[in-house]
């Protein structure tokens, strides 16, 4: 059986410049834990979860560093902490996204699609198909039907 025998063909989908509030009501609205991002050629380019959601409620914590001769060595990434920062106040969905989205393909195998699920350990994975265009999404749900 391949992806595109048991993904849901009509994607519920957000843009970039969405804001985080109207995410929110499309979530809660439609009873779904996570939505795929696009840009204007049905590229996905991101993906909001609860768990991005969840995680503006975080406490973020100033990162460590130590005090030499006036001036402070960060010990962790400063650029690391302004992405946390940035994802924690974000107005828009770009902010906010997840963008290293993992992706399978409508030709692939549902078993492969599975394992990709489990092993990255995401909940819900888009599919593409030749064009590299959204084309649907498989959730965990929707592998639990198959078996």
């Amino acid at each position: 059986m391949k992806a595109k025998d048991i993904m849901t063909k009509e994607v519920i989908t957000i843009k970039e410049n969405d804001t985080v509030e109207e995410v929110i009501k499309i979530i809660t609205d439609n009873g779904i834990s996570g939505v795929p991002v696009i840009n204007n050629n049905n590229e996905v380019v991101g993906i909001v979860s609860e768990s991005d959601l969840i995680y503006r409620d975080k406490e973020l914590g100033m990162p460590a560093f130590v005090s030499l001769l006036g001036g402070y060595i960060f010990l962790e990434s400063i650029k690391k902490y302004e992405n946390k920062l940035k994802k924690k106040v974000a107005y828009k969905v770009k902010d906010l996204m997840t963008t290293n989205v993992i992706t399978c393909h409508e030709e692939d195998d549902v078993k492969e699609v599975a394992n990709t699920m489990i092993n990255k350990k995401v909940n819900r994975v888009p599919i593409v198909n030749d064009n590299n265009k959204l084309a649907g999404i498989i959730s965990r749900l929707d592998i639990v039907k198959t078996l």
